[in-house]
This record gives C-alpha cells, structure tokens and sequence, in this order.
C-alpha cells in the first residue's frame, strides 16, 4: 500500500512538473523515505512485491513504447551501435569489476543498469542473477549508483557535446547511446533543445530492446551454473557415501530460472503489438500511464531498500567502478555516433 501510494503520487505530481521524471521522482523520495522514516516491519512484504512483481508488469508494459520500424529508421550502422554500446558497456565493466576485486553481483548489475537501462534493468537482471534476494545490498547500491551518475550526466553530456562543437541531431544520439534511464536521456534531450530529444529516445528504446536478450542470455547461464553445482553436489554425495540423498536423485529437485522469463516474453510481445497492430491513441494512454504507475512504485520500493548507512561501508571501488562504466558507455556511443556519422 506505501508503495502503491507513493507511485500515484509520484505520477500525479510528475506530471506537473516537465522534464521531471515521475520514475526518478520515486525513486529519490523512497530513498528518502528509506534512511529518513523508521517503516515498520509490516511493509516489507508489499515493499519487496513491488520491486519484483510489479517491475515486472511494467516492463511488459515497457514494451509499447517501443515501435520496431523507428529503430529501424535509425539505420543499420546505428543499430549496430546500439548492440556495441550494450555489449561493449557490459563486457568492460565486467573486466572493470573484475580488476576492481568487486562483488560479482554488484558488478553485473552495474554493468546492465548503465549499459542498458537503468534502475529497472537492475531490477529485472536481479530477479535472475539473485533470485533470493541474498544480495540485496548489492541491488540497493547498484540503483544509488545509476540516480547518481545518471543525473551527473544530464548536464554534462549537453555542456561536452557543446564544448565539442556536435551537432543538435548528434548530440542526441549520443545521448540516446550514452545516458542510464530513459528519464535521464528525456532531460539531457530537453537541454540539447532541437530535434536532439526524438532521436535521442528512440536509440535509448533501442537499447531498452537489448534488455530481452541480454535477460535470456543471464538466465542460460544461470540454468548451467545451477546444473553444475547440482551435478557437484550429486557427485560429492556419492563419494562421501553418506546415504543423504541429492538434489539429483529428484527428491530435492533444483528449480532452474527459464532461459526466456515470463516478463521478458510479454516485453517482446508487447513490442510485436505496438509495431504491427494499430492501437487506438485511448489504449496507448492508458497504458502509458499503467506503466508509470507500476514502475514508480517499483522504483519507491527499491530506493526504500538503498540505505546510506550501507553505502558509506562499501568503499570506494563500487564507485569508481560506476565512475568507469559511465565513462565507458559514453565513450563507446559518442565513438560509434561519430563513426556512422
């Protein structure tokens, strides 16, 4: 209910205010509301609801603002771009992280979160490499580290591609390629002015498309990891000789994440809907805004689980690696917009 509350306040008030996110709204006032209000216990269930169940929902809902023949438009060069900014942003920051010594966890959801888009693929990547939330502290930090470097570069990224000299419509795709949330890319595109804001969403909404692959690739090597510690497990079992019986003998079966989760095949369905069905501009509203609705509250619960008491303990190096990876992904999506020209 907190949650629910939140998000329709996130979204009202949202929406009186331009350039100002209702997501990145709730997520700042649940981070508030996180380290500043003492929630009683019994919010933790619909708290922890929100950020799995209804992330979810609204990521399939995600799915509508996505029309296959504008990412299209953008070309192939500039396509194939977008999959270098998103593998390339994912691949390096895992060679960062991995020299950083950093969790692994924290790493590959720093890596999808800056690379992809944002808080909600953090969201959407934990529910697969952390299915029991054993890493939570991890998931919160990742969020902190997105809202904070993302909002870095909405002034930054408009202040360098004028320092530059880029044009309006290159700025924008640099934006597009080399900004975290989607709200963070709408306001760096308000500031860029021209037609920098249209180009720049929808190579973001092409990078947002990568969040299903990039999920179904995850889940594969999760259903591996599992069937290697299962078949570990049975092995160790009948070495010690103990007569316990293993999670391979099918009496304590291990339950394997599916290779393509139910919320990324309704993404893609909903994707496949708005690009051939015609849709009345009623439908399209009215789940634009269940969308906001569902993925502001989800965003207030997971920035009620980012604790600032915590992130003074992690050190240094999860920022330097976000530090990194924001410079990474920028660099790979001003390079690729500079190449195709």
């Amino acid at each position: 209910m907190l949650a629910a509350v939140a998000g329709i306040v996130a979204t009202v008030v949202g929406s009186y205010l331009p350039g100002f996110s209702p997501l990145l709204l709730a997520i700042i006032v649940g981070i508030a509301v996180g380290n500043l209000v003492p929630l009683p216990q019994s919010t933790a269930p619909g708290l922890t609801y929100s950020s799995k169940t209804l992330l979810r929902a609204g990521i399939v809902l995600l799915g509508l603002q996505v029309v296959l023949g504008d990412i299209l438009g953008l070309g192939v060069g500039m396509i194939a771009v977008v999959v270098a900014i998103v593998a390339g942003g994912i691949l390096g920051t895992l060679a960062i992280g991995r020299l950083l010594g950093t969790s692994p966890v924290l790493t590959i959801l720093v890596a999808c979160g800056f690379s992809i888009c944002g808080a909600a693929a953090v969201g959407a990547v934990a529910g697969v490499v952390d299915p029991k939330q054993k890493k939570g502290e991890d998931v919160a930090t990742a969020i902190a580290l997105v809202v904070l470097f993302g909002t870095i570069m909405i002034p930054l990224l408009p202040l360098t591609a004028r320092l530059l000299g880029l044009e309006t419509t290159t700025a924008g795709l640099w934006a597009g390629g080399g900004i975290h949330e989607v709200a963070q890319v709408v306001a760096a595109g308000g500031v860029l002015g021209g037609g920098a804001l249209a180009v720049a969403v929808i190579v973001k909404l092409a990078r947002v498309l990568m969040l299903a692959p990039v999920i179904a690739v995850l889940s594969l090597q999760a259903r591996r990891a599992a069937d290697r510690a299962e078949t570990g497990t049975a092995a160790d079992g009948d070495s010690a000789r103990t007569g316990s019986v293993s999670s391979a003998s099918g009496d304590h079966p291990t339950k394997l994440p599916p290779i393509v989760p139910l919320f990324v095949a309704g993404f893609l369905a909903m994707v496949l809907v708005r690009s051939f069905v015609p849709l009345p501009e009623a439908v399209l509203t009215t789940a634009g805004l269940a969308q906001t609705l569902l993925l502001s509250t989800a965003m207030f619960a997971l920035g009620c689980g980012v604790k600032f008491r915590n992130l003074i303990h992690v050190g240094a190096r999860p920022f330097i690696l976000a530090a990194l990876s924001t410079v990474l992904v920028a660099g790979l999506a001003l390079g690729g917009v500079l190449l195709v020209g």
